[in-house]
């Protein structure tokens, strides 16, 4: 691809640019930067003052693929990711079969190379994700893992925990936690509550975060790993990360859009979209959300992007799968409700879905800014254009958006990655 982007507004806080720009790319690289560039026999793309972040990156992502490609596959998936401006993700590990084995990761990233995307996969902590025995960790690391993660499921032996972060540590391994603790989110399908009561449902209490986020951080700090806490959503989880940060722990961790956006009351209807893992809680944790994600306590905004088929989602609330699509309707919801409510600065949605993602996976100098001379991965986006979610328009192979016929306001216009352009 050879390709003059004009007019173009850049936002890159890593490379202290934010204005007016052109961008010159010859195959997949930035050539050249600048104002009133000019060359010949080059597609031309004129931004019309379109903003051009660094693409994003998405550090949770279920591509189904293998073994569940009713609900979506790697190319269904990574259309859907380009579509909502992102260039990378990491593919969580609750396949079938899960991937906790070298020839596992193997195949995901020989599928990976036959799509416009960059995959990185996490393998599985334990063998079968069954939080009995350690995976082995150093082939998972040797096939391209990038990090261990038993998402879905809480490790809750936590001497087997402990080893897994020793390992991990060892072999430079991010550790990702799906932090619940089973025995007490028991059989909930909801946040615990006045909705949960008075609508029937059974509630997930959000101690069951707490208190294996809690757990974990210890772990963390005695072992010196580095720990990950996926879709956080409780306030007081947040107040425990806040602590461990001040403290020297290295962990990072992650939001997704719905938890900073809606709330359990959204469930009136008793739509089986809301019904995710973690379950949507209260006003006062949204808040508690928004307000670490701005400081900077919560690293990023991660989708959780989980597919299921409609059949699935078809059921009775207490019998459907967990989980709802994201990567399509992220940028969307992080504008309407952080740039444009709350009034956050472009560069600040930049650092949370771009820069911060990167920085956690050490892949900075390649991802999250944008530079002469590194990849052309790119987000062109309008912050301003209103749009109406809707299933005819989704890329990905589910339908299961909690954000479906919601209005957005901010849309990805087109992206460029692998040295091709996606107009939207």
């Amino acid at each position: 691809m050879n390709l003059l982007v004009k007019n173009a507004v850049l936002v890159d806080p890593l490379g202290g640019r934010e204005g007016k720009a052109d961008i010159l790319i010859r195959g997949a690289v930035i050539e050249k930067l600048g104002s009133g560039l000019e060359a010949q026999g080059l597609e031309i793309l004129d931004a019309g003052g379109l903003h051009v972040f660094p693409g994003f990156i998405d550090l949770h992502t279920h591509f189904r693929e293998p073994g569940f490609e009713a609900k979506e596959t790697l190319q269904s998936g990574a259309l859907a990711a380009l579509k909502g401006g992102y260039v990378a993700s990491v593919s969580m590990p609750n396949t079938n079969p899960p991937c906790d084995q070298q020839s596992v990761v193997e195949t995901i990233l020989r599928k990976a190379k036959e799509v416009p995307y960059h995959v990185f996969p996490a393998g599985t902590i334990s063998k079968g994700r069954l939080g009995k025995e350690l995976s082995e960790m150093a082939d998972l690391k040797k096939a391209g893992a990038v990090g261990v993660s038993d998402d879905g499921d809480w490790v809750a032996d936590s001497l087997l925990m402990r080893r897994a972060m020793e390992y991990a540590s060892m072999l430079g391994l991010l550790v990702m936690s799906h932090c619940e603790d089973r025995r007490l989110s028991a059989e909930g399908v909801m946040n615990e509550g006045l909705s949960s009561t008075r609508l029937g449902l059974r509630g997930i209490p959000a101690v069951s975060e707490d208190v294996a986020v809690a757990r974990d951080l210890e772990l963390a700090r005695y072992t010196g790993a580095r720990l990950h806490l996926c879709h956080l959503s409780t306030a007081r989880s947040v107040e425990l990360l806040r602590r461990a940060k001040a403290e020297g722990i290295q962990v990072t961790a992650e939001v997704t859009p719905h938890n900073l956006s809606l709330t359990d009351e959204e469930i009136e209807g008793y739509n089986t979209n809301f019904k995710m893992y973690p379950p949507l809680r209260t006003d006062e944790d949204a808040a508690a959300l928004r307000k670490a994600l701005r400081e900077g306590v919560v690293d990023c905004v991660a989708t959780d992007h989980a597919p299921h088929t409609q059949e699935e989602k078809m059921r009775q609330f207490d019998e459907a799968p967990f989980g709802t699509i994201g990567l399509e309707t992220s940028l969307g919801v992080v504008l309407t409700e952080l740039y444009h409510k709350e009034k956050w600065k472009l560069s600040e949605i930049v650092r949370v879905m771009s820069v911060r993602p990167a920085e956690i996976l050490g892949i900075s100098d390649r991802f999250g800014r944008i530079a002469e001379g590194l990849a052309a991965n790119l987000a062109l986006v309008d912050v301003d254009r209103g749009w109406t979610v809707a299933p005819e328009e989704l890329r990905s192979r589910s339908r299961n958006s909690c954000f479906m016929k919601k209005m957005l306001k901010g849309r990805v216009s087109a992206t460029i990655c692998s040295g091709k352009i996606w107009k939207f």
